[in-house]
């Protein structure tokens, strides 16, 4: 009868050299390497050490910042000695990816460990790194839970690297040391990512997802996140809570705020949900025996199944570049490949289906050097990681739209119109090559308009939550849609004729709009991107004369609530700053609702009547004295 052993006992039997472990590795095995920032170290150095005593050895691993050159001895050898299998779902369109594009195999994180599970792709031996076990055997897998733990758990071989560094996080994160086969110890710094660059057009981005993320959401963010754009978009939201592939320092700095609390997840409240970490020391050590952290493997953390279960969920993720039809790639960063390793469309497909759930893509609209569009007409060689049918809500620093059940049509508009101004001519000519746009279609002023994010705002009038503000190329319709629901009365009152018919020429100059010398504002109730036009105010500049004329459209269910009083308000506002001298407005002597909203201004307003018409005038630089 066999009698248990003692892990301590077992744990010191199992005990090798670097060296002696890596030689238990056979020709012809595959080799699974630990994940992202726990990567061991140590171990893959040796690997490296010996890779003239292997043949045919198969390296399995998330693509890697690569501490040892594995590619590199692969390309010497010609892949007899490593051939490596890198899972990555971006494009391998930079230079430092293309060159070995052959390793890579696109899948999505949630899909691993069922690979390795099934032995559809057996692994023979795994490299991991773990913390020290505790008084009971348990070792930790830290910051590398994601598929590390899939590969450990079905691998013939676990060749453990116990470092101290390891933190020991918390969930389902952990090994036994009865379960391991080697250990080798060996102390070494953790692999750590610094901060990323600042831009400040990610800053304006992290202000433009502020209006879309609600308190109470539960959000998942992606590693290409500048830091200070996280803190904009977040640092005024209450009771936040986390379930995110990746774990940052960003994250571990809302926490400290008090933004993130856990406490409205709906599903694992209280808890903070991943399944790696990259960042800095301080995010590790942060880690170690929290107990409102803990790490689950990629087939929990990437569930869309257990993505949706949270309430109010927000996916936000950094693609690469986007085509006029909404297809997305995502490609790694120079200087954080993790960026590229995704479950972006896991997180997407599990908001989608959350309560109250939005997937957003962020991205500045150029790369580094802004000498190149991320905006581009269409993808073609490269590979697209969401299809456009998965594809809501996309930021750049020029705006913020909804491409959920858009047209193709009106996808190339909207993303046209948040381009960088230098490639929207180029985008529109590109897009009526593909028939995305008809011949007629112009971009007029707005191709060179940068949207006035400041002049956006949000009110409660009688309960209803409203939005005010400008408008943009994909308002065509809602504009539209507002005139034909007016009353004939107001149409009168607005366009000193009677009118059945809006078509786009009519209303053209609403939306095609430099945000300068030409402005409009809307008042906009419901969803974003989906939203009903209520109220609409505009000036359009004389040049001759440096002034604007103004005119309003106000719904008559919200007509007497101040929304007329609220668009002059930011019209005049507008106006000044743009250098404009003053206003002028023409209406009929029975619209005394406009002729008094005109005299509200703080301005020495002029009045003048010739005939059925009543021309307003007002300089900004005549204050009135009461």
């Amino acid at each position: 009868m066999a009698t248990a052993s003692y892990w301590a006992d077992n744990y010191v039997e199992k005990r090798r050299s670097g060296e002696k472990a890596i030689r238990m590795i056979k020709p012809g095995q595959r080799v699974f390497i630990g994940s992202s920032c726990g990567e061991p170290q140590y171990l893959v150095r040796k690997l490296a050490q010996a890779s003239d005593t292997f043949t045919d050895i198969e390296i399995v691993r998330l693509l890697s910042l690569e501490s040892t050159p594995l590619t590199l001895i692969a390309d010497k050898t010609k892949d007899q000695s490593f051939n490596i299998r890198s899972f990555y779902l971006g494009s391998a369109k930079p230079k430092s990816l293309a060159r070995n594009k052959r390793f890579i195999t696109p899948m999505n994180l949630s899909a691993v460990p069922h690979l390795f599970e099934t032995r559809r792709m057996p692994i023979h031996v795994a490299l991991v790194q773990v913390s020290e076990p505790d008084d009971f055997g348990w070792m930790s897998l830290g910051i590398s839970v994601d598929i590390t733990m899939a590969a450990a758990r079905s691998a013939d071989l676990v060749i453990a690297q116990v470092n101290s560094s390891m933190p020991r996080v918390l969930g389902r994160s952990f090994i036994h040391v009865n379960d391991v086969d080697v250990i080798v110890e060996h102390e070494e710094e953790l692999l750590t990512v610094g901060e990323l660059p600042e831009l400040e057009t990610a800053n304006v981005i992290g202000r433009l997802i502020a209006r879309l993320v609600d308190d109470g959401s539960t959000i998942q963010i992606s590693p290409g996140t500048t830091p200070q754009a996280i803190l904009l978009a977040f640092s005024d939201k209450n009771d936040l809570g986390v379930h995110t592939q990746y774990l940052t320092t960003d994250i571990m700095r809302l926490v400290s705020m008090g933004v993130i609390t856990n406490r409205k997840k709906g599903f694992n409240e209280g808890k903070i949900i991943a399944s790696s970490a990259i960042g800095t020391k301080n995010l590790y050590e942060y880690l170690d025996d929290n107990p409102s952290i803990e790490f689950h493997p990629s087939d929990y953390v990437n569930d869309p199944g257990i993505i949706s279960r949270h309430n109010k969920m927000i996916c936000m993720n950094v693609p690469m570049a986007m085509d006029l039809t909404g297809q997305v790639a995502a490609d790694a960063l120079s200087y954080n490949y993790f960026s590229g390793v995704t479950g972006m469309l896991d997180f997407i497909r599990g908001a989608s289906r959350s309560q109250g759930g939005k997937s957003i893509l962020m991205f500045t609209s150029t790369l580094m050097d802004a000498k190149k569009s991320r905006i581009v007409p269409m993808l073609g060689d490269t590979a697209v990681v969401v299809p456009r049918g998965d594809v809501q809500y996309v930021v750049t620093e020029y705006g913020a739209v909804n491409l959920f059940g858009k047209s193709l049509q009106e996808r190339a508009m909207a993303m046209i119109s948040i381009a960088h101004p230098d490639f929207r001519d180029k985008l529109l000519f590109e897009a009526k090559k593909m028939d995305l746009l008809g011949a007629e279609r112009t971009l007029s002023e707005s191709a060179y308009g940068i949207y006035p994010i400041k002049l956006e705002e949000t009110r409660e009038i009688g309960g209803d939550l409203i939005t005010i503000r400008p408008a943009k190329p994909v308002d065509e319709r809602r504009i539209q849609e507002h005139f034909y629901n007016q009353d004939k009365n107001d149409i009168y009152s607005r366009f000193f004729q009677a009118r059945t018919r809006f078509v786009r020429d009519d209303v053209e100059r609403m939306f095609q709009i430099d945000y300068i010398r030409n402005l409009t504002l809307l008042a906009v109730v419901g969803e974003f991107g989906f939203g009903k036009v209520v109220a609409v105010g505009e000036y359009l500049l004389d040049p001759a004369k440096n002034m604007a004329e103004v005119a309003f459209s106000v719904s008559r269910d919200w007509q007497g609530k101040g929304l007329g009083k609220i668009l002059m308000e930011k019209l005049c506002e507008a106006a000044c700053e743009n250098g404009i001298s003053g206003l002028v407005a023409y209406t009929m002597p029975r619209n005394q609702g406009m002729i008094k909203l005109f005299k509200s201004l703080p301005y020495k307003s002029r009045t003048v009547y010739d005939g059925e018409v009543v021309e307003l005038t007002c300089m900004f630089n005549e204050i009135e004295s009461y």
